[in-house]
């Protein structure tokens, strides 16, 4: 699943490359994905413009003259910039340009591009639901936020919870915690000032290198390409057995009520 790393990517990607473009026509395969019928979407987006692109969470933002295309990649999939003479295999939804070019999109499972009037986010559940983006945050805000959950909260939850601050996923989640020197199961009644200072660094240093390459390997950017951050830049996660990078303890593979979560018992003890 795209994480911030991966989301970001695109945005930037994207940000680049289509503001000023004119949306000409919509195909739409999957009406399933879109949150209105497949005619209202295409009636509300062409012959707009591309003005910009963002992201909040795990949603990109596509603002244009008329509303937004909100689009959420679910369990993944690729956004590529093509023409109709190179269409990949498979694609969900295709907006084609007025100066012919096309933006085909795939989801693998779970995705949706969704319309919004350009003061209607609030409208949009999904949307109005997420809490700050993780890296927008300074560590002051950080640090307010974790103490404003409930005591009994498992520190591993707060971080995946989309409603309380959004991006973080499953894949980098270990390595996260790893850098932090935390349990995934500790809860944050028992997170010291600088416990909290820890996460909020970990954060950063757990997100910035996959976002620096473009996202993960498995994920393709706007033209195709393969992202940079590989299985060998992960420290500890999905590596069950392999000895910790910094004590040498055995990595192991816990569940984490319905997840598993990969740590390192000597960095990571629960206390």
């Amino acid at each position: 699943m795209p994480e911030i790393p991966e989301i970001a990517s695109r945005a930037r990607e994207m940000n680049q490359a289509l503001p000023g473009k004119r949306i000409g026509h919509i195909e739409v395969i999957q009406p399933k994905s879109l949150n209105l019928p497949t005619e209202d979407f295409c009636k509300a987006l062409v012959d707009t413009v591309i003005e910009e692109v963002t992201y909040h969470g795990k949603w990109i933002k596509v603002r244009t003259t008329r509303g937004w295309l909100l689009l959420n990649m679910g369990m993944g999939g690729e956004i590529l910039l093509t023409s109709r003479e190179k269409m990949p295999v498979k694609y969900r939804l295709a907006f084609d340009f007025t100066d012919g070019t096309c933006l085909a999109i795939n989801f693998w499972w779970f995705g949706y591009a969704y319309y919004s009037e350009l003061d209607g986010l609030h409208t949009i559940a999904m949307i109005a639901k997420l809490g700050p983006t993780v890296l927008d945050l300074s560590e002051d805000e950080f640090s307010a936020l974790v103490k404003e959950q409930k005591p009994g909260m498992r520190i591993k939850d707060f971080l995946l919870d989309q409603s309380r601050v959004a991006g973080i996923g499953n894949a980098y989640i270990h390595d996260i915690l790893f850098l932090a020197g935390l349990h995934p199961l500790r809860k944050i009644l028992t997170l010291s000032d600088a416990d909290i200072s820890c996460l909020y660094t970990a954060v950063q240093r757990g997100l910035e290198p996959s976002l620096a390459k473009g996202g993960a390997f498995y994920e393709t950017d706007l033209f195709g390409q393969k992202g940079g951050f590989e299985m060998k830049d992960i420290l500890i996660g999905y590596r069950e057995g392999n000895p910790c990078p910094v004590c040498g303890e055995s990595i192991e593979k816990i569940r984490t009520g319905s997840t598993s979560s990969f740590i390192c018992p000597g960095c990571q003890p629960l206390i």
